[in-house]
């Protein structure tokens, strides 16, 4: 055998040696991925808890680098950002009025009903009437949830935002005074605590719209009230019309004076 023979047996040695090392290798990694991986998932479904804390990471983790990567948040679109439900998912007596409503005030049904279906959750969890909450946003803001009068008072249920800016800071912050459910529980906790101190709802109505220590308040109560007693037939199944009747004031027949009459009927003639 020459040199240049053994030189070339030497390197196929050596080609062979290091492709059956590379595969030995490759192989025994694989397995190791292997172990590491049943091992991760055996201890994720003996560990609950430890899975549910792993997937929220990995999700915060993802959403992260879709924002990063898109400006987006991952898996958001308008039906997730919308305060909107369809009026036949609600109970029937909640879509009568959300229909009732829409038809009043031209406002999309899809929208009332989020708002009716809230006023009706609010309803459940405290002493104040749906139909009153509703009546409320009604006289209010006529269900506009950008609506800000000359003083201040902002949203569907007008509240003055400056007043109760700390009651938004669950919600994140003054700004979501322009959320209508944000504004809608805001309002009605407010709404509360006016009742409360005034002890009866008349006077709270009154003190919600800042005529407390007024002789007058504009007919605010009276408007909210009537609206409430026709929203409270409407979810009784009652058929109520959208307009309310304006009874022509009644004004008295002119005195005729009989004598100047005739006098002017015969210089004439």
């Amino acid at each position: 055998m020459t040199a240049l023979n053994k030189i070339e047996q030497g390197f196929r040695t050596f080609a062979h040696d290091t492709v059956d090392g590379f595969f030995e290798l490759t192989h025994n990694g694989f397995a190791l991925v292997g172990l590491i991986v049943m091992f991760l998932s055996l201890t994720l479904v003996m560990r609950p808890e430890l899975r549910q804390s792993t997937e929220v990471k990995l999700i915060g983790w993802l959403q992260t680098r879709q924002v990063e990567t898109t400006g987006f948040e991952a898996g958001t679109d308008a039906a997730d950002r919308t305060t909107a439900i369809d009026p036949r998912d609600l109970p029937k007596q909640q879509a009568a009025v959300a229909y009732w409503l829409s038809k009043k005030y031209r406002i999309a049904a899809e929208p009332l009903s989020a708002l009716v279906e809230e006023a009706y959750e609010i309803g459940s969890n405290t002493k104040l009437e749906p139909t009153l909450l509703l009546a409320i946003m009604a006289v209010e803001s006529g269900f506009n949830p950008f609506a800000q009068s000359a003083v201040g008072a902002q949203g569907l249920m007008q509240v003055m935002t400056r007043v109760h800016s700390e009651k938004y800071e669950s919600f994140g912050g003054k700004l979501a005074a322009f959320d209508p459910i944000s504004n809608l529980r805001v309002g009605a906790q407010v709404l509360q605590e006016c009742i409360a101190r005034a002890g009866s709802l008349q006077a709270g109505l009154r003190y919600y719209v800042g005529a407390a220590k007024q002789e007058d308040d504009g007919g605010y109560t009276a408007k909210v009230l009537a609206e409430h007693t026709r929203l409270n037939l409407v979810a009784a199944g009652r058929a109520v019309p959208l307009q309310t009747p304006q009874l022509l004031p009644v004004v008295a027949p002119a005195k005729i004076d009989l004598e100047a009459a005739k006098t002017t009927l015969l210089t004439n003639s």
